[in-house]
């Protein structure tokens, strides 16, 4: 799992929510970083009128843009599109309404030939995870990321080992159990050969207990057939798990990053992200982040992608971002342009070394 661990250096945040240089911006670092004093009602005002920017210079959409989410509904996907629909509205970021399209037929490769299929067609926008690199590998579909127009990275999402409350306590207790059962503990995820389902896989291979994995439509099925006790685990985003924690039916055991969630602002009567262990910590070293970006479809114009990267940058600066942020436990970042092919490219290749050490590539 050292290559693994290379995921958690994809971006470092600060604790003020504003992503600063990572991995991927080595060059950056060596070029050194100047740090200025803003007064706090300079930032306000600049973000004021960042936001009430009347209209945009160039192209701007005709008609409603449908957000195409990859995905069932409830689930990260949906969620993080329903918050930017509303972000933009309120905001008044763009004349025409925002559609969110749910395509997460055949594990969201209907979304992703979807996309493919609709070359110069700028009302079309793509909200992609890492799906985009993953189920071309495991399930052979004739889809590329790089056939479509790359417009920004909005965050990295993160993933938590959760359990009934029902069940153990700890991570120590959760792997005793599962090696003593039965019958395999069951470990519910969103689609097959993908992000939840490689965990497991990697979970297995640290702790030597084993796993019975059952793929669901969406996040928040599995949430459902965990409070259920239909299974006996997930691992789910923050978010899709983020109301049933707080109704006291599931228990977050530990994060898969190399360090703790930043947000300390308690989610429940007594605990915050922050206060969830490191899977690390608790002795079980899998770490894993994943991609939350837009992609418009192939040939549309320069100017039609300089509309929805500077959409989108106003998205960031919104209040709805930041408030979803931090109570779905994401991390920002926000690349464009090279930065953004750069990152792409190396986090492709890392999923697909981690697909091959799972098993997952179709022969």
């Amino acid at each position: 799992m050292r290559r693994n661990a290379r995921l958690l250096e994809l971006v470092r945040i600060s604790p003020h929510n504003a992503p600063i240089n990572s991995r991927h911006h080595k060059a950056n670092k060596k070029q050194g970083t100047k740090l200025v004093r803003i007064p706090v009602k300079a930032v306000g005002a600049a973000t004021a009128l960042l936001l009430s920017a009347p209209a945009f210079a160039g192209w701007e959409p005709t008609k409603p843009v449908e957000i195409v989410v990859a995905a069932g509904a409830g689930g990260a996907s949906d969620q993080m599109a329903r918050m930017m629909q509303a972000a933009i509205q309120k905001n008044n970021l763009m004349k025409q309404p925002m559609v969110v399209s749910l395509k997460g037929g055949a594990s969201g490769a209907e979304a992703l030939m979807y996309m493919k299929s609709s070359e110069g067609d700028p009302n079309k926008v793509l909200i992609a995870y890492s799906l985009i690199y993953m189920l071309p590998l495991s399930a052979k579909i004739p889809f590329n990321w790089r056939e479509l127009t790359p417009v920004s990275v909005i965050a990295l999402d993160q993933f938590v080992l959760w359990d009934n409350s029902a069940g153990p306590k700890t991570v120590k207790e959760f792997v005793a159990a599962a090696k003593t059962a039965s019958s395999p503990f069951k470990m519910g995820g969103t689609g097959s050969k993908r992000e939840d389902h490689v965990l497991t896989v990697f979970l297995e291979q640290k702790t030597g207990a084993k796993f019975s994995y059952l793929p669901y439509k969406s996040g928040g099925e599995a949430a459902t057939q965990l409070v259920g006790n239909h299974t006996e685990s997930n691992v789910n985003n923050p978010s899709e798990n983020l109301e049933v924690w707080r109704a006291g039916q599931v228990r977050p055991l530990c994060v898969f990053d190399k360090e703790r969630i930043s947000y300390t602002s308690k989610v429940t009567d007594t605990q915050s992200w922050a206060d969830i262990p490191t899977c690390k910590e608790e002795g079980v070293d899998v770490q894993y982040l994943m991609l939350r970006a837009m992609f418009l479809p192939g040939k549309v114009t320069p100017e039609q992608q300089a509309f929805y990267v500077e959409l989108f940058q106003k998205v960031t600066q919104t209040p709805e971002y930041k408030e979803y942020m931090e109570k779905q436990a994401l991390k920002p970042i926000f690349l464009t342009g090279k930065d953004m092919v750069k990152f792409l490219e190396e986090d492709d290749a890392l999923n697909k070394s981690l697909m091959t050490e799972a098993g997952f590539v179709a022969k």
